[in-house]
């Protein structure tokens, strides 16, 4: 997921809360990230397992190989410290960008291979990333109380520092606008964690009866031919994609990424069937590809 927004709009705290909305790591996920972080040397004395989804925040200015892996003698980096967990990414467009271009393949498999003349070592990396951005470089593009003091040819460069082909896999590109002040001050209480990890909990379980004799365990991690066995549409919601995917131009990867998003937001429904609703939904949560970087 990409939050785009101004200075202080909640990025940062949203991202940071997701992972109390996530399932618990199963025991073999559990026994995945301990091997990781005991083969780092990472695990505390006194801690036999690591018990909880991992949330990695590395700052800009990391090279590819404390990202990715690597070394002369190739070692596990972030995005495998981060796996079963979230990797966020903050300020994505400081990152270097050829940095940024290495997540493609990790993304994509869910592991990344590091080759070396001695061979090469496979680590595991299957994350959720979560990054943010800002709209432009002084930040305030899309804030209605601040006036935007970039030109275009700055709001471009800024932009272009994300390349179409690592944009085209991340699945959801939302919007975090500024919080007015009548929410700020308002007493009464939203959805907690909690509720939203019962929801996500019975989703999950929806996905796991789908994918019962299957390898896959969720909607996520679909393959093209589960793609078109488990996920129906009704006929106005294939001609809504359809109409879609020709105004704005997606690619086969964005087609399929916006089919996993509908099939899990009409198993949030407890629909089996995907209605033009859940991807009117899905579509919208790509819109930003049209809005900042046609």
């Amino acid at each position: 997921m990409l939050m785009i927004g101004s200075p202080g709009t909640g990025k940062t705290l949203l991202a940071s809360r997701i992972s109390t909305i996530l399932p618990r790591l199963s025991q073999e996920e559990s026994l995945e990230t301990t091997r990781i972080y005991s083969a780092m040397g990472r695990l505390s004395n006194d801690q036999s397992l690591v018990m909880l989804r991992q949330f990695r925040t590395p700052h800009h200015t990391i090279s590819e190989a404390g990202l990715v892996g690597g070394g002369s003698t190739p070692a596990p980096g972030e995005i495998s410290l981060a796996h079963n967990g979230l990797l966020f990414l903050d300020e994505l467009p400081e990152f270097n960008r050829r940095t940024l271009e290495v997540l493609r393949q990790p993304l994509e498999g869910g592991e990344v291979t590091i080759s070396r003349a001695i061979g090469s070592v496979t680590f595991p990396a299957n994350v959720m990333l979560i990054s943010a951005m800002n709209p432009c470089p002084c930040g305030y593009l899309s804030d209605p109380r601040r006036k935007c003091s970039c030109n275009p040819v700055q709001v471009e460069r800024y932009l272009s520092k994300i390349s179409g082909p690592l944009l085209d896999r991340i699945d959801i590109h939302i919007e975090v606008p500024p919080v007015p002040f009548r929410e700020l001050s308002n007493q009464s209480s939203g959805t907690n964690s909690a509720t939203m990890r019962e929801q996500v909990l019975e989703a999950r379980e929806v996905q796991a009866r789908r994918f019962e004799n299957e390898a896959t365990s969720h909607n996520g991690r679909m393959t093209p031919r589960q793609l078109r066995k488990y996920s129906q549409l009704a006929a106005d919601a294939e001609a809504l994609l359809k109409s879609a995917m020709e105004e704005m131009g997606l690619s086969a990867r964005a087609h399929d990424k916006i089919l996993r998003i509908s099939r899990t937001i009409a198993d949030l429904d407890q629909c089996d069937q995907i209605t033009a609703s859940h991807v009117s939904e899905a579509i919208n949560y790509r819109t930003l590809d049209r809005q900042f970087w046609s």
